[in-house]
């Protein structure tokens, strides 16, 4: 068997500071993606666990992890009190939920919005799960970390599928509501200091911007344009005639 991939690496090439990404289907027949990195190739399968493992038999450790708490549920009277997840658990799902992040990234490279709403809703649901049941706080906040640069993924995939079904005007709400989102975060975790320093709120803040640039005037705003302009130019002709077109707008 030959196991270099020499040539594989020479028709592809690596470009710094890019995600250079392609999708095809496998010889098993199922979608894969890869990701070119500086020393290699990343590969993963597209739906289900990136690396295609299903861990005691379950789609991924998450789900484990939760088949694990509704036994025990089951042996103590439907509570969960007492139920805690171990370091090398924590561990374990920040090792998995990283696997879902490379994933995402190149999912959105892809402008696969939809994949990438799935997979970093799966993530946050990983986050709230240890949130909930790891032994420590530092435990939880080792994947806590990472809720802010997920939330803003998140926020860029709903926007790009909002956009498509709604317009800006729904783009720019659900962009604020995703600033919303991380500020809360940053709140309820007693970091908020990192508010004014949170590159994925700036990052945001600056697609906001250039959203409601782009953003299409409706008809009324270019009536009111059309009339500010025409009261500079004091030619109240016009002006008049705008305002008939205002009137006749709002019946």
């Amino acid at each position: 068997m030959n196991f270099d991939i020499s040539q594989l690496l020479e028709q592809w090439d690596y470009q710094p500071g890019q995600v250079v990404v392609r999708k095809f289907k496998g010889k098993d027949g199922t979608q894969k993606i890869q990701l070119r990195v500086d020393l290699g190739i990343l590969q993963m399968n597209a739906e289900g666990r990136p690396d295609g493992k299903r861990p005691y038999g379950h789609e991924s450790l998450l789900e484990h992890f939760i088949s694990q708490l509704e036994k025990y549920r089951n042996g103590h009277e439907g509570s969960d009190g007492g139920f805690t997840l171990k370091p090398e658990d924590c561990a374990k799902l920040q090792q998995e939920a990283i696997q879902y992040h490379h994933r995402y990234i190149c999912l959105f490279q892809l402008e696969d919005y939809e994949g990438v709403i799935r997979d970093t809703s799966r993530n946050l649901e990983v986050f709230d799960f240890a949130q909930t049941y790891a032994g420590s706080e530092d435990l939880a906040w080792s994947l806590q970390q990472f809720r802010a640069q997920l939330l803003m993924m998140r926020t860029r995939a709903r926007g790009a599928v909002t956009l498509q079904e709604y317009g800006y005007d729904a783009l720019i709400g659900e962009i604020e509501n995703g600033m919303d989102e991380i500020k809360s975060f940053f709140k309820d975790t007693g970091r908020a200091e990192m508010i004014e320093q949170s590159p994925e709120i700036q990052s945001l803040d600056v697609w906001l911007s250039d959203v409601k640039e782009k953003r299409p005037l409706t008809e009324r705003e270019k009536l009111l344009s059309a009339l500010d302009e025409a009261v500079k130019k004091e030619d109240y002709e016009k002006a008049a005639q705008v305002r008939d077109a205002l009137k006749n707008l709002k019946t």
